[in-house]
């Protein structure tokens, strides 16, 4: 699955501390080595900003999308995310590089 990628270089708190100030929630951890994060946009939990995030040494890599709605299953299944550099997507992607410094 694409994503849009930032890495936060030395970063002094936890991740889960750092997501949690960013108004993430902690959704699980460990899939693959990552560290999953949501961010609701309405009460319903979608459309919501998905993170997932591994460490690398003090540097925090961030992998993050936008899903639209729950994805759907059935014959195949179906992400309903945004992945590019644009939209609301972009506008997170620049608070969080202004909020982690």
């Amino acid at each position: 699955m694409p994503t849009m990628k930032i890495e936060f270089k030395n970063i002094k708190k936890s991740p889960l501390s750092l997501f949690r100030q960013a108004g993430y929630i902690f959704q699980h951890g460990e899939n693959k080595g990552a560290m999953s994060f949501v961010r609701s946009l309405a009460r319903a939990g979608y459309p919501r900003f998905h993170i997932y995030a591994t460490l690398s040494g003090k540097n925090l890599i961030a992998n993050i999308h936008l899903d639209q709605k729950k994805e759907t299953y059935g014959k195949s299944t179906r992400h309903h995310g945004e992945y590019e550099n644009e939209g609301a997507l972009k506008t997170e992607v620049e608070r969080l590089k202004q909020f982690f410094g």
